[in-house]
């Protein structure tokens, strides 16, 4: 039997979930810099924007009831990466802990939004 679970922030409806749960595996779309009412977060500020990026990523895991431990996969994407990747780094393993998801840090040259220079996205698991 397949158990298939969404969550949604019910921010913006751009076609797509925020998490997609089947049978204990979490997919979770794309985060980024933006409060609970959807204002972006942290323009031209990269930690500022990782750690609402994170926040937001937390939220999603909560939407499951599972928290960053359970996180299998991370997916980072950074508009300036030679310029932002040791603080992101750094902020991504303060978040984690001890935990050792597998996972990329991927430059691009742009993201969905002028001022966001970072988006997450991750695969977790339920326990």
């Amino acid at each position: 039997m397949t158990n298939v679970k969404t969550y949604n922030h019910d921010l913006w409806d751009h076609g797509i979930t925020q998490g997609y749960s089947v049978n204990g595996t979490i997919y979770i779309s794309g985060q980024f810099s933006h409060n609970t009412e959807g204002t972006f977060v942290g323009e031209g500020d990269i930690e500022a924007q990782t750690r609402q990026t994170l926040e937001n990523l937390d939220r999603v895991l909560a939407g499951f009831n599972v928290t960053r431990s359970n996180l299998a996969y991370v997916e980072i994407y950074l508009t300036n990466a030679q310029e932002h990747s040791e603080p992101v780094i750094r902020l991504f393993k303060e978040y984690v802990g001890q935990h050792r998801p597998a996972g990329s840090l991927i430059g691009v040259t742009y993201l969905a939004f002028p001022e966001q220079l970072i988006e997450i996205s991750a695969v977790a698991h339920a326990d």
